[in-house]
């Protein structure tokens, strides 16, 4: 009979060619950026896992996740992508990721992510809908949830937005009201991670306004949930990636915030992964 390892190596091999093969076939928000605020920096830095030559999920409509996908990719992880779409398949193939195509409201799509997989330490999630319709935010992320820690994923790195759970009252009085079903729908998700931390590890990461400019890396977390602001959505990618890794990071809630770019500036501190 064939070691594990050597069918993982084999599936690997098979995946890496096909990829190969087909690559070849073809913030609304008013801020000062010129502030001069103290910012006192914590520096705690460990790695809980190890990027390279491991099976991570990561799950978004886009924006933040590619970038994530990107990232993780870069340093050497076999990353399955969740997503709905197909818009982004050449691109995801090419840079040698996995597309797994679902819909996160249907528990057997989600539960099916792992067919691929061998032994999936990570999932990162990004999902989120509309004001309209923000079932995703909630049930999507608690079904892949589940799904983490039914298939033993070590940690899971959630993605929500700056105005959920305890940060509802940094965004300025004038924020969009039309948000609070989203940012409602994305607190349930973050309180149900948090009461299964005895059976995975989790990070929740709230950025602020997200931008599509480039990055700036002025991109900071902090646990101060006073902190509101814009954020790229490449830095926010990079922070997660950081967040993905450090052990300092282990059961954290944090903001993610461009320091140049808060909405009222203010001393805070930073969480330095």
């Amino acid at each position: 009979m064939q070691s594990s390892t050597f069918v993982a190596a084999q599936r690997r091999a098979t995946i890496g060619a096909s990829l190969r093969s087909s690559s070849l076939k073809g913030a609304s928000l008013s801020m000062s950026s010129r502030s001069r605020q103290k910012i006192a920096v914590r520096r705690v830095a460990t790695c809980a896992l190890e990027p390279d030559n491991i099976d991570i999920l990561v799950a978004g409509g886009g924006g933040v996740a590619f970038e994530v996908v990107k990232k993780l990719k870069n340093a050497g992880a076999w990353v399955t992508f969740f997503q709905r779409s197909t818009s982004r398949q050449d691109q995801i193939e090419k840079m040698g990721a996995l597309m797994h195509m679902g819909n996160a409201l249907d528990k057997e799509n989600v539960n099916a992510a792992w067919t691929n997989m061998d032994d999936c330490k990570l999932v990162v999630s990004s999902l989120g809908g509309t004001p309209a319709d923000p079932t995703v935010d909630e049930v999507g992320n608690i079904n892949l949830i589940d799904a983490a820690i039914a298939n033993g994923v070590e940690r899971f790195v959630l993605v929500t937005s700056i105005g959920a759970g305890n940060t509802k009252d940094a965004p300025p009085p004038q924020g969009d009201e039309t948000l609070k079903p989203i940012l409602q729908a994305k607190e349930k998700a973050e309180d149900y991670l948090m009461k299964n931390h005895g059976k995975m590890e989790y990070v929740i990461i709230r950025p602020g306004g997200l931008q599509s400019d480039p990055e700036t890396k002025t991109g900071v977390l902090t646990e101060d949930t006073s902190i509101c602001g814009a954020i790229t959505r490449g830095d926010v990618a990079q922070l997660v990636y950081k967040a993905c890794f450090s052990a300092a990071a282990k059961n954290k809630v944090y903001s993610a915030v461009d320091k140049a770019q808060l909405y009222q500036p203010k001393d805070f501190e930073i969480s330095e992964l």
